[in-house]
Formats: structure tokens, sequence, C-alpha cells
């Protein structure tokens, strides 16, 4: 079962190279694990983009001293392979993240067993998935969210029954806003939420201002405004996107580096999903509190 937090250890397993075919690159992934404890859930954790399985140690190091075992995968996007852009490739990227995550819950078990036997510590009918920015859509996908086309339409359901809840951290807001640049380059930049059904928390910061939208802060609930109920919204007034550096500490890409909103982002995390697995209710019931205490510096909704 998971632990406190309290002085547990995790252990760190990589590279574990996941089987695919038609991505020319092989999919390889990190497991962190806390170092003890049986019967434990899982997050597959989506980066955002240009990052790495190597990205975002204060936020999944939390997680496992939580007491869940995390998958991080390095997408094809990640800046170590050099697919910027104008790579004819980028424009498919988001979809092979989407293939990449499918193969992470259809092959859980043998990654599992080639992370020192993890998999006889795991449960696998408790997973869920994580993701931050272009991951938080990527994750939203696996979940019931959609893309629209060129032509309005919804496009093809890639929800995987695996997947029992989720996170979606600074998640893309619908298409209607975005700016010419993200038009031309980002056309999957266009999520349909009113198929997410799997139940969800979104977390947004309050001062995420997107360089890929002319909307304000608020763009970043559109996946919780607009997706099917139970869903839960955490909003961190001080917030902007990479939330105090969830993705790394000192990183270039962090604009309000803040330790404590780390440690907030991944407390929330962890909270709610020990909620939704039925483990443990008592730290989602503190965090609301701690909202209702903190005079709007973080708000909880839920539908």
């Amino acid at each position: 079962m998971p632990t406190s937090q309290t002085d547990q250890h995790v252990i760190a397993v990589k590279p574990i190279t996941v089987p695919t075919s038609g991505r020319g690159i092989d999919l390889q992934v990190k497991v962190t694990a806390p170092s003890s404890g049986e019967v434990l859930p899982l997050i597959v954790f989506s980066h955002g983009n240009a990052w790495s399985m190597d990205g975002y140690e204060p936020l999944v190091d939390r997680l496992a001293a939580a007491g869940f075992i995390v998958v991080q995968p390095t997408h094809l996007d990640s800046r170590r392979h050099g697919i910027d852009f104008d790579d004819p490739r980028f424009g498919t990227i988001w979809r092979v993240r989407i293939t990449d995550l499918h193969a992470i819950l259809d092959n859980l078990g043998g990654i599992l067993r080639q992370a020192g036997g993890l998999d006889a510590r795991a449960n696998l009918d408790r997973v869920a998935v994580v993701g931050h920015s272009w991951g938080a859509q990527t994750v939203g996908s696996l979940l019931g969210a959609r893309v629209f086309d060129a032509d309005d339409n919804p496009g093809q359901d890639f929800s995987h029954s695996a997947a029992k809840t989720g996170v979606l951290i600074a998640a893309t807001g619908i298409g209607d806003s975005l700016t010419p640049f993200a038009l031309e380059h980002l056309s999957f930049m266009r999520p349909d939420y009113s198929t997410m059904a799997t139940p969800a928390l979104v977390i947004a910061g309050g001062k995420d201002q997107s360089a890929m939208s002319t909307r304000g802060p608020d763009w970043f609930t559109d996946a919780y405004h607009l997706s099917p109920a139970p869903k839960s919204l955490l909003t961190i007034a001080e917030g902007e996107h990479t939330l105090g550096g969830i993705a790394g500490e000192k990183v270039a890409e962090t604009t309000d580096e803040d330790t404590d909103r780390v440690a907030l982002v991944a407390d929330a995390v962890s909270a709610y999903l020990l909620d939704v697995f039925g483990l443990d209710q008592a730290p989602w019931a503190r965090l609301g509190e701690r909202a209702a205490a903190s005079n709007d510096s973080i708000r909880i909704g839920s539908k």
C-alpha cells in the first residue's frame, strides 16, 4: 500500500525499451518507485514539449515517495531527438505520443519486471495517466478527449481502458483562440473535452499566460469546464506554466521558481489519486481544508 512521504527512499531504473513499431526511434522509459511497499498504484507520466524521461524529477520523486510507481517515456519531441517545428515528422508527433502511452499501458507488466521485479509490488488495476502541458493534452486523449480536425469534426477515440483516472497539469485549452503561429505549427491543439468522461483532476496556474493562445490563464481550465463530471479543478493563483518548477530545479523555462509550489502540485496529484482509487481520502480532504483557508491563493472546484 502507499506509504508516507516522510523519509521514504525512492529508486529509479532506466532506460527500459518498450516494444513499438513504425516509430523510427526506440521508445524508452524511466521507472521511479518507492523502495518499499506493496500493491502500489501506478502513474504513467507524459512530459511537456522538448522534455524527456529525465525531466520532472522534483515532481516524480515526490510522487514515488508518496507510494506510486511512476513510468516516464521520452516522446519523439524531446530535444534530444532534434525534431523541431520545421521537421516534416513534427505534425504527427501528437499521435505518436498517444501511441507511446498505449504501448506503455499494454506492456506495463514487462516494463515493471525489467525494473527490478516491480511487477510483484504493483497493482495493475490502479493506473493513472498524468501529464504536463503537451503531455496533459496527450493523457487527456487516453481519458476520452478527442482532437477536432480541419473541418471541426471530432477525431478518433484514443481512450484506453487501463487508464482509470488522470491529472492534466497546464492542459491546452480549446482551439478557438490559437495564435497564428499555433494555427500554423500546432494544429492538433484543438481538443474536444466533451467526451472526456473519465474522472480527472485539472491543475491550472492563475498567471499562466500562453504564447499559443490569445486568451488569458482561464484557457488552461477548459479541460475542467468543458468535460463531463466527475472532475476537479485546482487553481494555484500565483502559478505560471511550470508551476514553480515541476520540470526541474533552475531550468530555463521556469519563470516562477518556488519549491513549495512544486510540492503543492505533487501532493495534490497524489492526494487526488489516492482518493479516487479509494486508498486514502484524508490527504484530499486536507487539501480542501487548506484551500478553504488560503484566501484564494489556491482554489478547488468539483463537479
